[in-house]
């Protein structure tokens, strides 16, 4: 049985989709892209350490709001709008886990919703 995740801490989706969806005892999350919850923009739109923070938080919060967390992710995807910017991408990434690093895939694309320079996905374990 798929059950439909959100949370009330990140914004809206922008498109037709759900935040995350939980298979058993697993939690997908939907890429996340560095969208304040608060004024629904990137507000940061040239700072890559931003976003990243952003994006990740966004994941944080649908994983504690759901009974997990950062600590139980088993997996990233990282979609960069520039590779170059894989150096201060990972510098603030590492800051997010405390205990290991979750296997990870990170590629550049061609292009991000709103203009993003990052977006994340997770899969997580659940943890309650």
């Amino acid at each position: 049985m798929i059950e439909r995740l959100t949370s009330t801490k990140i914004p809206a989706a922008v498109g037709s989709y759900s935040s995350a969806s939980k298979v058993g005892n697993l939690i997908f999350t939907s890429g996340q892209l560095p969208i304040n919850a608060e004024t629904g923009k990137i507000d940061q739109p040239t700072s890559i350490e931003w976003q990243v923070e952003q994006s990740l938080k966004n994941i944080k919060a649908i994983l504690e709001d759901n009974g997990s967390s950062m600590e139980a992710i088993i997996k990233t995807t990282v979609y960069l709008a520039d590779i170059a910017d894989f150096n201060s991408f990972n510098g603030v990434y590492q800051t997010f886990f405390q205990n290991g690093f979750p296997a990870r895939t990170a590629f550049e694309v061609g292009n991000l919703p709103m203009g993003a320079l990052v977006e994340i996905e997770a899969i997580a374990e659940v943890l309650s």
